[in-house]
């Protein structure tokens, strides 16, 4: 058998660490390791047992103080803390009360009942919308293939017509008690039932349709209502629409991530739009009135005379919806000096007549910058 951790070490805690440290250290692995987060991982299941091993000790004012000065011979690992007395995580149940309360994937709080109704599992969906979907919000449906209560036995797993029979191994509970005899005194152990797998009870003619099971795996259609304002990475819960509860517990939540298209026009800041837009140098020198899109109709502005490059100018409420009120964003434009490129004779010998025409109190940063240098060389 392997050497026992020290189990300072498995929380990942120093000796004398106090019991709010053990408490969170213990939150923290366990979420990590639980089994409902982990299925089929066998290491990971290892680990839990052992966090759980750990926690039972550093948690007890008595055998944490026995544990400090003799170590692992001060708790005996085979006074029911080590080997069975984790078997199917059986007796944990007020640990987890005490730490995790009603979190529905930890098997509810203190002295949780096994048999009671459990909350199924929830899932998680990427969607792939459009910038416009994801502005103006918009009705959606996706295929989804999950499992569902089986309904030919009604998600009991017991064949129509039959029912379920209180385990008679452990009379309903889902688990067994033994008491052993140690140096230190008896301990109690608990640990599920191997007759029922901890369910209380046992289906004597399954479900042809499940085996037992009471679900199927099935594709369904969904509708989604995407509101207004979401963005890329945005989260969408559908509650319901998870896997199948336990024991008439309800369904779990879906929960949709979208994937947001770019534009081919506009880039998007929260709830506010960017565009850049070209206007010639005509129009940049003289002024001119501009049509500018915006994500839902076409509006007119009137640009100065003088305009520079780089220029910013804003058209409020012309942005995105946000998602938490009914506020909108703005659309901010800025401009773009385009030269032209293409030129014949004839307009090359107009544009070289009006830069001679042109000193430099025509322009504004040309004339800042002369008055610069001039004072650089005097």
């Amino acid at each position: 058998m392997a050497e026992k951790r020290d189990y300072y070490e498995v929380l990942g805690l120093k000796k004398g660490a106090s019991d709010s440290e053990i408490k969170s250290a213990f939150r923290k692995m366990a979420m990590k390791y639980h089994p409902d987060r982990n299925p089929g991982d066998k290491e990971a299941e290892e680990k839990f047992k052992e966090v759980n091993e750990a926690y039972s000790i550093l948690s007890d004012p008595d055998k944490k103080s026995k544990y400090d000065q003799f170590g692992h011979a001060g708790v005996d690992p085979n006074a029911g803390f080590g080997g069975g007395g984790f078997s199917g995580f059986g007796g944990f149940e007020d640990i987890f009360g005490d730490i995790f309360g009603g979190f529905s994937g930890f098997g509810g709080g203190r002295g949780a009942n096994r048999n009671g109704p459990r909350k199924g599992s929830d899932l998680q969906k990427r969607m792939d919308i459009t910038f416009e979907e994801a502005a103006f919000g918009a009705k959606k449906e996706i295929r989804l293939t999950k499992n569902v209560a089986c309904e030919d036995c009604g998600g009991t797993g017991a064949e129509k017509g039959t029912e379920k029979k209180t385990c008679p191994v452990c009379g309903g509970s889902g688990r067994v008690q033994s008491v052993q005899n140690t140096p230190f005194g008896q301990f109690a152990t608990q640990t599920t039932c191997s007759r029922c797998g901890g369910s209380g009870q046992i289906i004597e003619k399954p479900c042809s349709k499940c085996n037992g099971s009471g679900k199927v795996r099935k594709t369904v259609t969904i509708s989604v209502d995407i509101p207004a304002g979401v963005d890329n990475d945005s989260v969408i819960p559908i509650r319901g629409q998870g896997e199948p509860g336990t024991n008439g517990g309800p369904a779990g939540d879906l929960y949709l991530i979208l994937n947001v298209a770019p534009h081919k026009l506009f880039k998007r800041q929260r709830d506010d739009l960017w565009l850049e837009m070209p206007i010639t140098f005509a129009q940049a020198a003289l002024g001119d009135e501009i049509t500018v899109p915006t994500l839902r109709d076409k509006v007119s502005y009137k640009i100065p005379a003088g305009t520079q490059p780089g220029t910013v100018f804003r058209l409020k409420g012309k942005g995105v919806k946000s998602l938490k009120s009914s506020r909108y964003g703005d659309l901010y434009v800025k401009v773009d000096l385009e030269v032209p490129t293409k030129l014949d004779n004839k307009q090359k010998k107009m544009i070289r007549e009006m830069g001679e025409a042109l000193d430099s109190d025509c322009y504004q940063k040309k004339k800042s910058f002369g008055e610069k240098l001039r004072e650089l060389f005097e």
